[in-house]
């Protein structure tokens, strides 16, 4: 493929986003929704206008990053600190109760395999997907319905970044259960170092911006460091502790959430983000799908898989809620929100490819999922955020 292409693909793809995108609001629905039916409409399932390059999904990677070095900047600290413990909860039953009904689903539709066997590795890394929470696309439409820092939102947001870094463990200790050469603990220990590293580090940076900022106020300097800070972040978090390049961005928006001029940031993180890299993430995803590989066996399954990692989610997130005293509405909205799949379960998914625990024809599942839930679930958040201020009424 010749180079210059990638810009008749960057024309197309943006063209599409932002039309379909504009005929999602039409129809009262979040913009994000329109995005990721248009990825999958010029993709190479239907009218195959354009291919998912390398290129592609690194700007889709950078489009991700930014939206979630936003979120962080978006955060309200207070809030946070509220969520925390409720958050921890949330996320555990939100990893735990997938992984268990992943792992009897596989066992329902394929045979329970005794342990120790292939089949038992296969089931609980299908498990394993579902834990994946990729937050983005219910943080883009709670933005879009200025529900993010809600009560409501942070504990979505807090959880998700919590369940991001339980899914890469339990990832860890699945693959180590395979390969007696791999040592789990290594992620619990890198984990740890992460948190120890982001406090310090974070500190010094704290006080390096909010010197810089108060010495030169609202000029563009900031928002420019920001982003390099932003990048660099993300590049420490996924290459020196293993923790996903998402969480390093949120990290250093939570870091520079408190400074004074982090909506000046914010709101010039969020021009890049609409115009290009943002249109570029969320209609990648719909790029990424391929039904020519479809069968009715694998169909069904596909089905079924979706199925089950959708409850799984809301009920094991949902009741988590429930428990930490959060009225039925309020329960339900955090599970629907916690129910999106992403890029998260594509790294996982790959991993476990890699590893030989799942067979390549299992990505078409995988992206089903990513497609319904990133498709319903803005959707039904905005119809529960609706009916729960009727009733309030």
């Amino acid at each position: 493929m010749e180079a210059y292409t990638i810009f008749r693909d960057l024309a197309i793809l943006v063209i599409a986003a932002k039309f379909f995108g504009l005929v999602a609001r039409k129809c009262k629905a979040p913009q994000v929704v329109g995005e990721i039916v248009a990825g999958l409409l010029i993709g190479p399932g239907v009218l195959g206008l354009v291919d998912q390059s390398q290129f592609i999904t690194q700007m889709a990677e950078i489009g991700v990053v930014l939206l979630m070095f936003s979120a962080g900047l978006g955060t309200n600290l207070k809030e946070l600190k509220k969520t925390g413990p409720a958050a921890l909860l949330i996320a555990c039953c939100g990893v735990f109760i997938p992984l268990v009904l992943g792992a009897i689903f596989y066992g329902c539709y394929y045979g329970f395999s005794p342990f120790g066997s292939m089949g038992f590795y296969k089931g609980v890394f299908i498990g394993t997907i579902m834990t994946a929470t990729s937050v983005s696309i219910t943080v883009s439409a709670l933005k879009e319905m200025g529900k993010l820092q809600t009560h409501v939102g942070q504990t979505i947001l807090s959880a998700a970044i919590i369940d991001d870094i339980i899914g890469i463990m339990v990832l860890t200790f699945v693959i180590g259960l395979k390969d007696p050469e791999m040592k789990p603990l290594i992620v619990v220990v890198q984990t740890f170092l992460f948190f120890v590293f982001s406090l310090v580090f974070g500190f010094i940076s704290y006080k390096i911006f909010k010197k810089v900022d108060k010495r030169y106020p609202h000029t563009q300097r900031i928002p420019i460091a920001g982003l390099a800070y932003c990048f660099a972040l993300s590049y420490i978090a996924e290459h020196y502790f293993g923790i996903a390049d998402i969480t390093g961005a949120y990290f250093a928006g939570i870091i520079l959430c408190s400074i004074k001029d982090s909506d000046y940031i914010a709101e010039k993180m969020d021009i890049n983000s609409y115009m290009l890299f943002g249109p570029i993430f969320f209609a990648s995803i719909g790029l990424k799908t391929d039904l020519d590989d479809m069968t009715l066996p694998l169909l069904g399954f596909s089905i079924g898989f979706v199925l089950v990692a959708l409850l799984a989610k809301i009920i094991g997130c949902g009741l988590a809620a429930k428990i930490c005293k959060f009225n039925f509405w309020d329960s339900l909205k955090i599970g629907v929100g916690m129910m999106t799949r992403g890029e998260v379960a594509l790294i996982v998914s790959q991993k476990g490819l890699s590893a030989g625990l799942i067979e390549p024809i299992y990505f078409t599942s995988v992206i089903l999922l990513i497609i319904v839930s990133s498709v319903a679930t803005p959707i039904i958040m905005k119809l529960l955020f609706h009916k729960s201020e009727q009733l309030a009424k």
